[in-house]
């Protein structure tokens, strides 16, 4: 045999042996301080038990028979009070009476201070049921060392028929020795066998060897090894029921065949060493084969590194190695790459294997291909965070740039952030149409980039708005005016050459918005307004300039502080209303409503949402303010209970961050709840992307809270704030919302309608309910309901209503549908 040849055949025992220590060994454990004793299923199987059996400790020891009793407590005790390690054999009686050889064994577990806190072991049956109590090794083979062992024996002559059967023998063919003197050997088995066996009988008879068969018996209940050895009257035959051992081979076949046609690929490696070149593989299945391009020989005594390429992540390696050196599991996302250099991804669980004295024998890799998966959070990340036209960051992936610079207690920076819009865009848009224009802010885009040191970032805002973030950094220093003055001209210059597009000559220009910031603390919506204001004045000074922000121009921050105090006011004057906007199914029937609130100012009648929402935020007015909502809701949820109309439908909340973040958010929840004795999945909270943006751990401990709760929790304007894939499947959440933002234009913008589809087929396969909001067409709703995405709200079922005309479109509504229905 070759070395190779060694090789394989040591690694198709190890593998052998691998699965067979599983499928023969039960396992338990005893908490030394609590006295509880736990079983696997595999340890309740050998007792007979029913599955799943958890005994009490003195059931445990009297379920091994009485002579062994005293023996076992004594074992256990010495191993739980000074860490004596044991290894007996001893006979259990299972749940259907039976006796079984088993070997049982235990060790201590210690805390760090060295005290025996649990004692772990496990049973293994080493025996069948048919041996006769008192010895469990298997004897020599020699007449007179069988005739008086334990093991059925007998003797034939030399024609075959028996001469000799011991009381074994006897038992185990199911006669007494005065009917059995004088039969062949051969007619106590199946009949389709007996010809065959006679002939191999009588043939080592004529040569005088040893021959060894396992054949059926006649009643096929029993699969019996018969071993002849030749002696001067006939043959002495040692006879042993093998059925438990046949059918365990014909399991562990079984096991290894599943193993090697499951669809996850498996790898089986040795050991160790963890040092250069790592342990060696001894197994791969048919999957791994599949999706590698990889033979079996080709890696068999390989080490896995081979599957690693240029992007393997070397953290997640890190990880593997950090975990395997502590003899732990480990779980990562791995890049590994195919025989012709594709790479894939692979949700990869490595797993150490021990053997019964605790000696780490294997690792376990199982690995499922999640290619298409990481594919499509690329994608959403991608439609996320970057603008598809123009390949710049988008609004969202600026914003956290923006919001990192100056909250960056650390490193502290200084810089300058710059408003550019294009002049007369809507002019280009207007006469050459869209396709002239898309062309013109793709050239804008690589223009602006040219513009800016390496670091700095260019982003599209949406339309013809483009923001640029320059940093000061240890890398890049600069004087932020200076900086802002030198691009600002370098701007106007550049996007004021010719475009070619298309066969078309165009000439353009821009204005230019500047504020500053320094190293104190800036809030980002105010750089924000001011790089806008600038811009705006640059518009008014001619177009085609740069104006940098004023501090004058605060007018609307005074507009704000005034707009604060009449918060103030409505809140004590309960000047606040609440609407209701119908949420409709794909029948037609109403799902539920969003409930919406509204300012009826005394002197300027209704204050829209969007000029007051963010006072009451930075006024923290939200907080009370939405508790309010929160209790309105669920008072109008329970008159709804009432009525077997509207008891099917639910209410929608929006809550704010600033809200999600109080303390006694979810106990406010609670109490609203059981004022109102709602049922709480019918109260459907929404949340804020915004949410995610920081304190991930706290969000979604909130949110487990809530859902625990039975509360119905929604992610609202999904895709247009923070929405972080890695976090989104940590969420417990029931449903998305795909924003008007989206839904507006998405049957004339590809890139809203890619986006919504993506996000109906990742709420899909997250197993979500998506609604969206804005439907104002019958056009929108049906794309829609294409995509997968059955419910809607919008101007084409209703306008927000008070309670009073909610309550009459809904009785209209039914009575609608009575109508049809007769």
């Amino acid at each position: 045999m070759s070395a190779d040849d060694a090789q394989s055949a040591d690694s198709a025992r190890s593998l052998l042996a691998l699965v067979e220590q599983t499928a023969n060994v039960g396992v338990w454990s005893l908490d030394v301080a609590s006295g509880v004793v736990r079983w696997t299923t595999q340890l309740a199987l050998i007792h007979e038990a029913p599955v799943g059996w958890q005994p009490g400790l003195e059931e445990s020891f009297n379920r091994y028979a009485p002579e062994w009793r005293d023996r076992v407590r004594a074992l256990v005790a010495a191993c739980a009070t000074r860490g004596e390690a044991f290894d007996a054999e001893m006979q259990i009686i299972t749940f259907t009476g039976r006796r079984s050889w088993v070997r049982t064994v235990g060790q201590a577990v210690r805390d760090a201070g060295g005290a025996v806190v649990r004692v772990e072991g496990a049973v293994q049956e080493i025996a069948p049921h048919t041996h006769r109590p008192g010895t469990l090794l298997r004897h020599t083979v020699s007449m007179g060392g069988a005739m008086g062992s334990g093991e059925p024996f007998a003797t034939v002559d030399k024609t075959g028929r028996f001469t000799y059967l011991n009381e074994q023998a006897q038992s185990l063919l199911g006669h007494l020795a005065a009917d059995l003197i004088g039969r062949p050997i051969w007619s106590f088995f199946q009949k389709s066998v007996r010809m065959r066996l006679e002939e191999n009988l009588r043939q080592a008879l004529r040569d005088g060897r040893q021959v060894e068969t396992e054949e059926l018996d006649a009643q096929l209940s029993r699969r019996i090894e018969i071993r002849g050895f030749p002696f001067g009257a006939g043959l002495a035959v040692h006879l042993r029921d093998v059925t438990a051992r046949h059918d365990s081979q014909e399991h562990l076949r079984l096991l290894e065949s599943s193993i090697a046609r499951l669809n996850d690929i498996v790898i089986i490696t040795e050991a160790g060493p963890f040092s250069e070149p790592g342990p060696r593989i001894v197994f791969v299945n048919e999957a791994f084969e599949r999706r590698t391009g990889y033979l079996p020989e080709e890696v068999i005594g390989r080490t896995p590194r081979l599957l690693q390429g240029p992007g393997t992540q070397r953290k997640e390696l890190d990880r593997i190695r950090a975990a395997m050196e502590q003899w732990l599991p480990a779980r990562v996302d791995l890049i590994n790459y195919t025989k012709t250099g594709e790479a894939y991804w692979v949700d990869l669980e490595v797993s150490p294997v021990w053997d019964e004295a605790r000696k780490l024998t294997h690792w376990v890799a199982v690995g499922r291909d999640i290619t298409e998966r990481k594919t499509a959070e690329e994608k959403i990340q991608y439609l996320a965070f970057y603008d598809p036209l123009t390949r710049l960051p988008n609004r969202q992936l600026l914003l956290e740039r923006l919001q990192r610079v100056l909250t960056d207690e650390e490193k502290p920076r200084e810089g300058a952030l710059m408003f550019i819009d294009l002049d007369n865009f809507k002019v280009l848009n207007d006469t050459l149409g869209h396709a002239k224009g898309d062309e013109l802010l793709q050239q804008v885009a690589e223009r602006l980039r040219s513009c800016v040191a390496a670091g700095d970032t260019v982003a599209r805002l949406g339309g013809d708005e483009f923001v640029i973030l320059i940093e000061n950094s240890s890398r890049k220093p600069l004087q932020p005016v200076a900086a802002s003055k030198i691009v600002s001209e370098r701007i106007l210059a550049r996007l004021g050459e010719p475009y070619l597009l298309s066969g078309y000559l165009h000439h353009s220009t821009c204005s230019i918005g500047v504020t500053l910031f320094g190293k104190t603390p800036w809030d980002m919506s105010e750089l924000l307004k001011q790089a806008d204001l600038a811009m705006y004045q640059a518009k008014n000074a001619g177009r085609n300039t740069v104006r940098f922000f004023d501090p004058q121009m605060q007018a609307n921050a005074t507009a704000n502080a005034s707009l604060a105090m009449d918060l103030r006011q409505a809140w004590r004057e309960g000047q606040f209303l609440l609407d209701y906007q119908p949420q409709v199914g794909a029948d037609g029937r109403m799902t539920g409503v969003e409930a919406l609130l509204r300012w009826k100012h005394p002197d300027r009648d209704m204050v829209p949402p969007s000029h007051f929402i963010p006072a009451a935020e930075e006024t923290s007015l939200i907080v009370p303010i939405g508790r309010w909502v929160l209790d309105k809701a669920c008072e109008q949820l329970a008159l709804w209970a009432k009525s077997p109309s509207r008891s099917h439908l639910s209410i929608a909340v929006n809550v704010s961050v600033r809200q999600f973040r109080d303390p006694d958010f979810v106990d406010q929840v609670m109490s609203a709840i059981a004022r109102s004795q709602i049922a709480p999945h019918k109260l459907k909270l929404e949340l804020t992307e915004s949410l995610l943006a920081d304190g991930i751990e706290v969000t979604v401990a909130k949110m487990g809270s809530l859902k625990a709760m039975g509360v119905t929790l929604s992610l609202d304007d999904f895709g247009m704030g923070y929405s972080s894939l890695s976090y989104l499947k940590r969420l417990p959440l029931d449903q998305l919302k795909i924003d008007r933002g989206f839904v507006k234009d998405i049957l004339t913008d590809a890139n809203d309608a890619a986006i919504a589809r993506t996000i109906i087929g990742l709420a899909q396969s997250l197993g979500l309910g998506v609604v969206a909001e804005g439907v104002e067409t019958e056009a929108q709703r049906v794309y829609l309901a294409q995509q997968g995405c059955y419910e809607y709200q919008g101007y084409l079922f209703s306008r927000p209503l008070p309670i009073d005309e909610l309550e009459s479109f809904m009785t209209r509504l039914d009575a609608g549908a009575a109508a049809l229905e007769t």
